[in-house]
C-alpha cells in the first residue's frame, strides 16, 4: 500500500478488504495512519500464513527501488485496486 506522498508500506493479512478498509478509515493507530496509507497497490495470495508472513518479511527487508519495480510490474500505472471495493 501506499499513500499519495509515496511512503510504502507492506503487511500480512488474512482478509484484505477488511484490512483495506480499516487503513482508509484510520480505523488502526500506527504506521499506516501516521502517514496515511490508503492505496492498495499490489496483492499476493499464500494459502498459508507462513508463507505469507516469511514473503512479508522478504519484501520489507528489500530497497525501495525493487519493490516500485515489483509494483510497476503489475500496476504501472500505480491505481488503487481496491478503489471499488467500497461503494
Amino acid at each position: 500500500m501506499t499513500s499519495k506522498s509515496g511512503t510504502l508500506y507492506v503487511g500480512v493479512t488474512s482478509n484484505i478488504k477488511k484490512r483495506v478498509y480499516e487503513h482508509n478509515n484510520h480505523l488502526v493507530p500506527g504506521f499506516t495512519d501516521k502517514y496515511n496509507i490508503d492505496r492498495l497497490l499490489y496483492v499476493e495470495t499464500m494459502t498459508d500464513p507462513i508463507s505469507a508472513i516469511s514473503r512479508e518479511k522478504q519484501i520489507k527487508r528489500w530497497r525501495r527501488e525493487k519493490k516500485v519495480t515489483l509494483i510497476d510490474s503489475v500496476n504501472p500505472e500505480w491505481n488503487d485496486l481496491s478503489q471499488d471495493w467500497y461503494d
